[in-house]
């Protein structure tokens, strides 16, 4: 099964507790989506800030999840698939009936209350990922205290498992596969959101074959070409857009299993591209795999967005760049840490960062590269859809 298992489980959970021995804390609470996955393993269902959840992992004690009854039939397949990492789970109702089964979210507030108290932690000092209407439960407790420990919990994140590597290296796989069928996409004329949507479903049906039964996101599958590349994110035109001969193609893939993210990106060419766009090109090669090759552990952080702006300022393109080289990757497609080319704290092994430096040319296009790249003595691309001018060129 690609699903994360209970190694991953103890390692999470055994680095919060030693958080807490630092910070002497009694308990972490987790109230925002993608920090609740990486407590308990379930993917939410809910906007948090609509309909409120939260896990509390105690330093001692069993933790325990309080969630809205929408998540109701889907936490019993998670549990029925033996995939929850914790077994407590309190449903709040969010509509009045006659003889309700359970609190309404109005007494949300004191439901999380007495599940606290009722777990030993009516005076505890509690950290969390935010406050929200969960600061208004432990008022409801005058001898609890809630502390906000953004920074502590987000550095859980940065260090993968083994295992955890181990289904990112399948997703890569997965996103590579795809790389190869926008090979056989790309031609003049086509839409490119059809294009897209075509490569969507064709990722479906491969990830359906590598990961059945498992919980398949495609994030994106998203193309701009032409001029409308130079702006990393679209142009906001996208409708109607066609591919034109001699036109360069930036493409995004990122799908995300159980959790996990990994990104791909890749630049293309429907014709044979001018001098120009070939300089650029090689520029932003260049530097994709001279960010990958600096994300050694005991390299500061911001040496991997150095290397990058480093090749592509002897080039001559430093003028080109709109955005940092990189980011953190894991549970969200863009982790922690984001401050990348400002961070010189030391890397640490199996920390995985996108290595994505882009140059973009209004009114010609961008050039961009993006490959997830593990760092080690010696890192790791898990990405490896080719990347050289041969193979990014369609005649």
């Amino acid at each position: 099964m690609a699903f994360l298992g209970n190694s991953v489980r103890d390692d999470r959970h055994s680095r919060m507790k030693a958080l807490m021995d630092r910070l002497g804390l009694d308990a972490i609470a987790f109230t925002t989506a993608d920090f609740f996955q990486f407590a308990t393993n379930f993917s939410t269902d809910v906007q948090p800030w609509e309909r409120p959840i939260v896990c509390i992992i105690p330093r001692n004690g069993e933790a325990f999840v309080i969630l809205n009854e929408l998540s109701t039939n889907h936490w019993r397949y998670a549990a029925e698939d033996q995939r929850l990492w914790v077994g407590d789970a309190s449903f709040y109702a969010e509509h009045p009936r006659v003889g309700a089964r359970a609190p309404l979210v109005g007494q949300w507030a004191e439901m999380v209350a007495a599940k606290l108290k009722q777990a030993g932690l009516g005076a505890a000092r509690i950290g969390s990922d935010g406050a929200g209407k969960l600061a208004s439960a432990v008022a409801l407790l005058p001898k609890a205290k809630l502390e906000l420990i953004v920074d502590e919990l987000r550095e859980l994140r940065w260090v993968k498992t083994e295992e955890e590597i181990a289904l990112m290296r399948r997703i890569a796989e997965l996103s590579d596969w795809v790389q190869d069928r926008y090979r056989e996409a790309i031609r003049p004329g086509r839409l490119v959101q059809e294009m897209d949507m075509a490569m969507a479903a064709q990722m479906a049906e491969k990830g359906a074959e590598m990961f059945p039964g498992e919980h398949l996101e495609i994030l994106r599958c998203w193309t701009l070409s032409g001029p409308a590349s130079a702006a990393p994110h679209g142009d906001g035109r996208q409708s109607g857009a066609r591919i034109s001969e001699g036109d360069g193609l930036v493409n995004i893939v990122i799908p995300r299993v159980n959790g996990l993210v990994i990104e791909n990106e890749r630049t293309w060419f429907c014709g044979t591209p001018t001098p120009q766009q070939v300089a650029l090109f090689d520029a932003a090669t260049a530097a994709c795999e001279a960010a990958a090759a600096a994300a050694v552990t005991g390299n500061p952080v911001s040496a991997i967005d150095e290397a990058a702006q480093s090749v592509i300022e002897r080039a001559g393109f430093g003028a080109y760049i709109l955005h940092r080289t990189g980011h953190g990757m894991g549970t969200l497609g863009h982790e922690f840490p984001e401050d990348m080319a400002f961070n010189t704290r030391p890397l640490l092994a199996r920390e995985v960062y996108s290595a994505e430096p882009g140059l973009y040319v209004y009114g010609l296009g961008g050039f961009r590269h993006d490959d997830t790249v593990v760092v080690g003595a010696t890192p790791e691309v898990l990405t490896k859809a080719p990347k050289d001018l041969r193979s990014q060129t369609i005649r």
